[in-house]
């Protein structure tokens, strides 16, 4: 039993010790759910339905009651007194109850409708497209992040590599083969080192908190971002949101011409009043009456004086704009892939480099290693030579994590 609780204990220890990791799709699967702005998609879709709902009450019925009393200084008489004929009251009364339904409006409801889903659409693309923006921020704090990791270890393993010199030199110094001032110049080399691994501490802390922020989630400081992997891709197709939001754009505008087309057919209502007043429809009965009457309306504008063209050339000369904002955007976001993809095959090629003077230096490094045990030169002769050798591992990784960036971003001005 005792081993069994010793067990669970070890495993709820390394639990707890576990090191979160993250990659960078999810950093942006986080941005999209929870940053502010992603709220308007679905709160543009519960608006829409509002709207679209008012718009089909349209189809409905229109009831109205209505009441006036009125005092009128003449009335209508007749020149000749007849019998049974009293003159009309000053005083008039009446109580209708008014309904109108609509028969035919040539579509108009539901053209609208569709012209309020399409401008919906439309919206929550936008949303899209400054979501999509937030990626390049996400970039930036990421890799910021990813070379501070790999500074961090290379400091690590230079830090490891003096602790074995410096037993080395002190039992050089103990036999009296190495002067005592070798072992500080590797001590002092090494405070060094742990005031950098301080300052990067504070710095990963630091882009963590950013990315945390702006991803609305929480990191402690072990958290560990896994590099990505980029395939190689050879499809030129650019799949950026702005590219759809210029196609739902002139989807609203041919929606909102054929919005003007409706409005310009005939519409008819059917109509139906049912009252009660003094006087009635009657106008020679001078006392309170029960009235209706039911009908058609029909109403059709055959002439606007060209209005519905000119709106409509509005709309096209408005579709001629989107045009050329996407004919203009293809044409920047291109030069920027031109441009990355010149900075992708700069830095490969100056990464093959960095590998060649590692080779070099960590030759070099062996040879300075040997020079120390036999004398030949001092601790600082050594230290030059060794931190040149981390000096080319740091740059080697910063070119890679540069590298990976340069690739990450043209991913996102590509669209994938």
């Amino acid at each position: 039993m005792k081993n069994t609780f010793k067990i669970i204990f070890l495993f709820l220890v390394s639990f707890a010790n576990a090191q979160q990791k993250i990659t960078l799709d999810d950093c942006y699967a986080l941005a999209n759910k929870n940053y502010p702005i992603a709220k308007q998609t679905e709160l543009l879709q519960q608006k829409s339905g509002f709207e679209i709902e008012s718009l089909k009450k349209g189809k409905l019925p229109k009831i109205d009651l209505n009441a006036q009393a009125t005092y009128q200084s003449a009335v209508t008489g007749l020149p000749i007194p007849l019998p049974n004929v009293t003159p009309l009251n000053k005083n008039q009364y009446r109580a209708t109850l008014d309904i109108n339904q609509l028969l035919y409006n040539g579509g108009v409801i539901d053209v609208n409708s569709k012209l309020k889903e399409s401008q919906t659409k439309t919206q929550q693309q936008q949303v899209a497209v400054n979501l999509y923006q937030i990626k390049t921020k996400i970039n930036q704090l990421y890799f910021s992040i990813l070379l501070v990791q790999e500074r961090k270890a290379i400091l690590l393993l230079k830090q490891d590599q003096l602790y074995t010199k410096i037993k080395e030199v002190k039992s050089g110094v103990k036999f009296g083969a190495i002067l005592p001032a070798s072992e500080k110049v590797l001590e002092a080399e090494n405070l060094k080192i742990k005031q950098q691994l301080i300052e990067i501490q504070f710095d990963k802390k630091r882009f963590l908190e950013n990315l945390a922020t702006l991803t609305f989630s929480t990191f402690d400081e072990n958290t560990i971002l896994e590099e990505p992997i980029f395939l190689n891709e050879n499809s030129k197709d650019t799949n950026r949101p702005e590219l759809i939001l210029f196609d739902l754009q002139n989807e609203q505008i041919e929606v909102s011409k054929e919005v003007i087309s409706k409005n310009n057919l005939p519409k008819i209502n059917a109509f139906g009043q049912a009252g009660y007043g003094n006087p009635g429809l009657n106008m020679l009965d001078n006392s309170f009456q029960t009235f209706y009457m039911v009908g058609l309306k029909a109403n059709w504008n055959v002439f606007d004086w060209n209005k519905s063209k000119i709106e409509k050339q509005v709309l096209s000369v408005s579709a001629d704009i989107v045009s050329t904002e996407k004919e203009t955007f293809l044409l920047n976001n291109n030069l920027q892939l031109q441009e990355m993809e010149n900075e992708i095959s700069k830095t490969e090629s100056i990464l093959k480099t960095d590998l060649d003077i590692i080779d070099l230096r960590e030759y070099v490094v062996k040879s300075a290693d040997a020079q120390l045990k036999n004398g030949v030169i001092t601790s600082s002769e050594y230290l030059v030579e060794l931190t040149n050798l981390y000096e080319s591992k740091t740059n080697q990784k910063l070119h890679a994590i540069q590298l990976a960036l340069a690739k990450a971003n043209y991913q996102v001005t590509k669209g994938n």
